[in-house]
């Protein structure tokens, strides 16, 4: 039966580490679906980390855009990040001239998200919560907080779960069974 689980929260609250708990706590053998696009030498650490964090019993599948292209029926299936995966598609469309169109860009990832969640799975997303903080004085920076903004809200409508965390604490703010 479809279950999603959505964890936000702030940069370094320990949502990635709750989620991996959580899906080993519902499959000894869940997949990890990364979305990331190695950026920096930098970034390239953090992901090395959440690797290394990781055991054998995890499959691995790296996809920055086309979630639905893989079959993830039947299993638990842990995706990090939308934040990641958002950046993807908004940098896709970013050119030096124009600013991307976030109501285009929301309106793409809700149909790749409801295709990919409409398999027979369990759906643990991790995302941030970036829009707590001030208003940027930056167009592009407050076109993307307002796309995953929308994204997280729309992901969150769709979620039977939704657990923030602060701190490294769990609260839960959305379970329907």
């Amino acid at each position: 039966m479809k279950h999603i689980i959505l964890i936000t929260g702030g940069q370094r609250s320990g949502k990635s580490a709750y989620a991996e708990r959580r899906a080993l706590s519902l499959s000894p053998n869940p997949i990890y679906l990364a979305t990331a696009h190695i950026w920096d030498d930098e970034f390239a650490l953090r992901v090395q980390r959440h690797q290394e964090r990781r055991g054998p019993e995890w499959t691995n599948i790296e996809e920055e855009r086309q979630l639905s292209r893989h079959d993830v029926s039947g299993r638990v299936v842990l995706i990090d990040c939308l934040t990641l995966w958002a950046t993807n598609f908004f940098t896709a469309s970013s050119t030096d001239d124009t600013l991307p169109d976030v109501d285009t860009l929301l309106a793409e990832m809700k149909v790749e998200f409801d295709r990919f969640t409409a398999q027979d799975a369990t759906f643990i997303f991790v995302t941030n919560e970036i829009g707590m903080g001030g208003t940027s004085s930056n167009a592009l920076q407050r076109r993307f907080t307002d796309l995953l903004g929308w994204l997280n809200q729309y992901v969150a409508s769709q979620a039977d779960e939704v657990v923030l965390m602060v701190s490294g604490i769990e609260v839960k703010v959305k379970n329907e069974k």
